[in-house]
């Protein structure tokens, strides 16, 4: 699941999200059965799980497939999965942010490491990017939602941080500890959202010109195919006339 902080970026990679539809569900439902083994089983008191359950019905998870990943944190079924950040840069010199949820470390290290490698990449160690970007809450609507400035008015008013609109859509971001609160604020006014998450948000981004881009969208595909890699977040740019070449 990339996770990007320019929006042209999320729809290039979203036609590619939906062929691995399946592959995909897979992932948040490893989301959600880490989320609610980690709190309580019950979204609405536990943010995290609130998030994961939020995400998957705004991809189109069938209602049976969550709760079924929420129960499946009940039972003792012996996959235990842990948290497990990798930091790295990719063509271009932009940076990445990989998150993975994993049973077998080495497997995984193993696997994010080649692929990084194979398509012009090198991971570096932990904190060699992540100073470049900020923790925080991430909420998406659809451009229609409504205005800029009514979507801003609404964010303001229920405790949000910024404000980032296009046409292709509005991004909300909070403090990392307010998202469960400002999330359900905007979900009386504005309806739910088409996705709610913890984020790493760039300080700074980097401008991808034509071949970087083509293979900086190779690497993130084929992380994105890894089964243990959950999310992708990177500092960059592309432009949309470059994007368009890629299409």
């Amino acid at each position: 699941m990339a996770g990007h902080s320019k929006f042209k970026n999320i729809m290039h990679r979203k036609g590619a999200q939906d062929k691995k539809r399946s592959a995909l569900f897979s992932k948040l439902s490893r989301e959600i059965t880490v989320a609610a083994k980690m709190g309580l089983p019950d979204p609405a008191m536990n943010a995290r799980l609130r998030a994961a359950v939020l995400t998957a019905r705004a991809g189109g998870m069938p209602k049976d497939n969550i709760e079924r990943a929420i129960k499946k944190a009940e039972g003792s079924d012996g996959e235990n999965y842990e948290d497990i950040r990798y930091e790295g840069f990719g063509p271009g010199g932009v940076s990445l942010i990989i998150e993975t949820l994993t049973d077998n470390r080495n497997r995984t290290a193993t696997n994010v490491r080649t692929i990084v490698m194979k398509n012009g990449g090198n991971l570096g160690a932990s904190g060699s990017v992540s100073h470049g970007f900020e923790r925080m809450g991430l909420i998406s609507y659809p451009a229609s939602a409504g205005s800029p400035d009514a979507v801003f008015e609404a964010a303001l008013e229920a405790g949000a941080e910024d404000v980032q609109s296009s046409e292709d859509g509005h991004e909300i971001w909070t403090a990392v500890d307010a998202l469960h609160e400002v999330a359900k604020a905007l979900e009386a006014t504005l309806g739910e959202a088409e996705g709610t998450k913890l984020a790493w948000r760039p300080g700074t981004m980097v401008s991808v010109g034509a071949g970087d881009a083509a293979q900086l969208m190779k690497l993130i595909d084929a992380l994105d195919e890894d089964d243990d890699v959950q999310t992708v977040w990177g500092n960059y740019d592309v432009p949309d006339d470059v994007l368009e070449g890629l299409g």
